[in-house]
């Protein structure tokens, strides 16, 4: 009789409401469920494809986060590396090759590397192509520090603290680090109190631009600007008038009535000159007249000779 059977699970237990527990309890008719579509290889927890795909995106967000910092520079070549430690370039690291032929060049870089407290390090050649990524290193190699760049606020406090009025120079689009380094040169020169560089498309202070800035890299503070244009804005908004740099300017040097405000002045690139946004934001656009048949100034060049413009305009204004 059912319900009489001593069968384990044909009779119901004591305490519960159920009655006898017959068959699977419905659990086949589960199993015949459908779960759903199978989830691809790389999303499925464990499985080797997943694994690999989640190395993969950890590497590439090292990579990538590696890119934003700025990262030690090697200069190689005996006349670079001696060059550069006449110029003051701030250094960690002299690696000389080990045996090799110590000319006067050789002599000269250790020697101003121990004057300075500069480690001296003797490397393999093997070692000294590895650091140099396979560079003609000659035996010498210096290693630089990151630039310390400063933040684009940070100009604006320093040329608010000046007793006379602020001059900055900002960079469109510049890529040559020796134009870099020679509108940092002229910068400082011509009283700037700093630089403004654009995050992307611009050069960077390297041992080429600080060289050709014969040492002024170190004496005037230069900051990056995530967005040029956003920030020249701001620049304007605190009281700065822009000027640009622009072959066919509103007005020539000569004209620059704006000498004697609060001023950014902004270089433009040699190829293409000022983009249109940063154009666009500026007050004033400013052309230098020269022969005819002659081609464009250079950036470095065109930045000097309004630079120096602004510098005597300025002094002729203190002596009225």
């Amino acid at each position: 009789m059912a319900g009489n059977s001593k069968r384990r699970g044909a009779v119901r237990k004591s305490g519960t409401k159920k009655g006898a527990v017959i068959g699977s309890g419905g659990q086949r008719a589960k199993s015949l469920e459908g779960k759903g579509p199978t989830p691809k290889a790389t999303m499925r927890p464990g499985h080797p494809a997943q694994r690999r795909a989640a190395a993969a995106a950890k590497t590439a967000q090292r990579r990538a986060s590696a890119k934003d910092r700025p990262t030690a520079e090697l200069v190689a070549g005996r006349n670079p590396v001696v060059e550069c430690l006449r110029a003051q370039v701030p250094a960690t690291a002299l690696y000389v090759q080990l045996g090799v032929d110590a000319d006067d060049r050789v002599t000269e870089a250790v020697r101003l590397a121990a004057d300075r407290g500069i480690s001296v390090l003797e490397v393999s050649k093997p070692e000294l192509d590895r650091l140099t990524g396979g560079a003609l290193h000659q035996g010498l190699s210096l290693q630089m520090p990151p630039f310390e760049y400063a933040h684009p606020e940070d100009l604006l406090e320093v040329a608010g603290a000046s007793e006379e009025a602020p001059l900055l120079v900002a960079l469109d689009g510049v890529t040559d680090p020796r134009n870099l380094g020679a509108v940092i040169r002229s910068a400082a020169a011509f009283g700037a109190n700093g630089v403004l560089l654009p995050q992307r498309r611009s050069a960077g202070v390297t041992a080429v631009a600080w060289r050709t800035s014969a040492g002024t890299a170190a004496r005037i503070p230069i900051a990056v600007a995530t967005n040029l244009t956003r920030t020249l804005r701001a620049y304007a908004e605190a009281g700065m008038m822009v000027v640009g740099l622009d072959a066919d300017g509103s007005t020539d040097v000569d004209g620059l009535s704006l000498a004697t405000s609060p001023l950014v002045v902004v270089v433009g690139s040699e190829g293409r000159g000022l983009s249109r946004l940063v154009r666009e934001v500026c007050d004033e656009t400013v052309s230098i007249p020269m022969a005819a048949g002659v081609e464009s100034l250079n950036a470095s060049v065109a930045a000097g000779v309004v630079l120096a413009e602004v510098a005597r305009r300025r002094r002729a204004a203190g002596r009225t």
